[in-house]
């Protein structure tokens, strides 16, 4: 299954993730509380498009269909990440967060954070690696 999304179904998974099973009356009130309002019929539309890609499942209600994400957000972030990084920074990490640090609104805590996460993973990478440094 390839796993991309439009900036729509984007949006619709966003909710989906945050609130979970939700009927798409439910998901078109969420949206339009944190991302702007949108028709119903288009949420319905988006909905279909999702469940065809194996996306999305659906259970009845009565009259209502419960919708819930098939994908996980974490893999789904992953995939995309990877592709933007392949297509957008050329496959270099480097200039991905290199952009992230200096065109994002990042605060002290989080670039601590980041640090933290860069330092465990030399540690954890130089762990690995047999003591080339020593050798003459």
């Amino acid at each position: 299954m390839r796993l991309s999304f439009s900036d729509r179904e984007l949006d619709v998974m966003t909710v989906l993730w945050q609130h979970g099973p939700s009927t798409a009356a439910e998901l078109r009130e969420q949206h339009a509380a944190h991302h702007g309002d949108l028709a119903y019929n288009t949420v319905l539309s988006v909905l279909r498009t999702l469940e065809e890609k194996g996306h999305v499942g659906h259970t009845v209600e009565g009259k209502a269909h419960r919708y819930r994400p098939l994908v996980d957000r974490a893999r789904a972030g992953q995939r995309a990440v990877a592709r933007m990084l392949d297509t957008v920074f050329g496959g270099s990490a480097e200039l991905l967060l290199t952009h992230l640090v200096r065109d994002r609104r990042v605060d002290a805590a989080e670039l601590e954070r980041l640090r933290k996460l860069l330092d465990d993973r030399l540690k954890s990478t130089k762990a690995r690696r047999p003591h080339a440094e020593e050798e003459p």
